[in-house]
């Protein structure tokens, strides 16, 4: 029996090792996952760029030499909520009136 435990191990081994080369993280069987990821991340890459490119425009218009006079009103009004005297704004509440939600929680009964 000695003598075929040696051999014994050597093949479990070589079974393990083939069943994880197939099925495995990085099997060969697992190819469709490893692809389906790569193209997520491509898209993810494309996306942050573009925003980075977009960013980077931003900054340029922002600095002191070439400042954009729209772009600055544009991110103070967004930021502060700087408004123009000559602008109109309109508030816009979340609440209904009272006696619109009283209709409404009637409907509901």
């Amino acid at each position: 029996m000695k003598p075929y435990t040696l051999s014994a191990c050597l093949l479990l081994m070589v079974v393990y090792l083939g069943v994880q080369a197939l099925t495995g993280q990085r099997g060969l069987l697992s190819g469709g996952q490893r692809d389906a990821l790569l193209d997520a991340r491509e898209t993810q890459l494309n996306r942050i760029v573009a925003e980075r490119s977009d960013l980077e425009v931003r900054v340029r218009y922002l600095r002191s030499d070439s400042l954009s006079r729209d772009l600055l009103e544009e991110r103070a009004r967004a930021v502060i909520g700087y408004a123009d005297p000559r602008d109109y704004v309109i508030p816009i509440t979340d609440t209904a009136p009272a006696a619109v939600q009283g209709r409404a929680t009637s409907r509901k009964s």
